[in-house]
C-alpha cells in the first residue's frame, strides 16, 4: 500500500513581484501549490515577503524578460523542476496612452512592443519544456488586445501590443495542434495596479480569485482560447 502524499500542484510564475502578479501568486500559495515566481531586479520586493511567510511554498527566482540569456540561465536552473502551470505576467504602456501611434516616439514603440509581445512569447518558447503533459502555458493579455472589439480607440500602442501578442500565440497554437496541453491568452479586466492605474472599477482582491479560477479551469481543455477572467471567450 502506498501512503505517499501526492505531490502539491506547481506554477511557473514569470511577473510576479508586485501588483497583480504578486497577488496571484499568494492566490495560488493560499489554495496549497508551489509557487516558484520571477523578479527582474535584486532588491526585495512584495514577492519576498510572501516568500518569508511560506517558505515550504514559494521560491524566488530572478529574470528579466527584455535579456534572453537570463530567460535562458532560469531554464538552466530549473531543469529538474516540471510544472502544472507556466504562466507568463507582463505589460507596460507608453508615458503617453493618448498619445496616436503616429506621435508615439520610436524608442518607446520598440520598449512597449518588446515587453508585451516579443519577450513573453521568446520566454514561454524558452520556458514550455518545463511544463508537464498536459499542462497549461499562458499569457496575460487584455480585453484591448481584441481586434474587432476596438469600437472606441485610444491607447492604441497597448491595444496593438497585446493584438500582436495575441497572434503570436495563435502562431504558437497552430505549431502545437494536436498537444495536450492547455494554451490561455487571459484578459483579466482593469483592474486598480500599477498599470492599470487609481481609476480602475476592480480591485485585486475582486477579481484575483476570478483570474486563478480560469487559469486552473482552463487546465485538462486543450488548445488555445482567449477568456476574460470569468471564463468567457473575448472576440478576438
Amino acid at each position: 500500500m502506498n501512503d505517499s502524499i501526492p505531490a502539491a500542484p506547481s506554477i511557473l510564475l514569470v511577473g510576479a513581484s508586485r501588483g497583480l502578479g504578486r497577488a496571484m501568486a499568494e492566490e495560488f500559495v493560499q489554495r496549497g501549490w508551489d509557487v516558484v515566481g520571477t523578479v527582474r531586479g535584486r532588491g526585495r520586493t512584495p514577492l519576498h515577503d510572501l516568500a518569508d511567510r511560506h517558505p515550504d511554498q514559494v521560491t524566488i527566482e530572478f529574470a528579466d524578460i527584455n535579456e534572453s540569456d537570463q530567460v535562458a540561465a532560469l531554464r538552466g536552473r530549473l531543469a529538474d523542476r516540471r510544472f502544472d502551470v507556466l504562466f507568463v505576467n507582463a505589460g507596460i504602456t507608453n508615458r503617453n496612452p493618448d498619445e496616436t501611434i503616429a506621435e508615439i516616439a520610436r524608442q518607446e514603440f520598440v520598449q512597449v512592443m518588446e515587453t508585451n509581445a516579443l519577450s513573453p512569447m521568446r520566454t514561454i518558447e524558452t520556458l514550455d519544456g518545463l511544463v508537464t503533459v498536459p499542462g497549461l502555458v499562458g499569457i496575460m493579455s487584455s480585453g484591448q488586445g481584441s481586434v474587432s472589439g476596438n469600437e472606441r480607440g485610444g491607447h492604441e500602442l497597448y491595444r496593438g501590443s497585446k493584438a500582436a501578442l495575441n497572434m503570436f500565440m495563435r502562431s504558437y497554437a497552430a505549431r502545437h495542434a494536436g498537444s495536450a496541453r492547455s494554451f490561455l491568452l487571459l484578459a483579466p479586466g482593469w483592474i486598480r495596479t500599477e498599470l492599470g492605474g487609481p481609476d480602475a472599477p476592480f480591485t485585486l482582491e475582486q477579481t484575483i480569485p476570478d483570474i486563478v479560477n480560469c487559469i486552473i479551469d482552463k487546465r485538462g481543455r486543450p488548445g488555445l482560447e482567449y477568456l476574460d477572467r470569468k471564463g468567457k471567450a473575448v472576440p478576438w
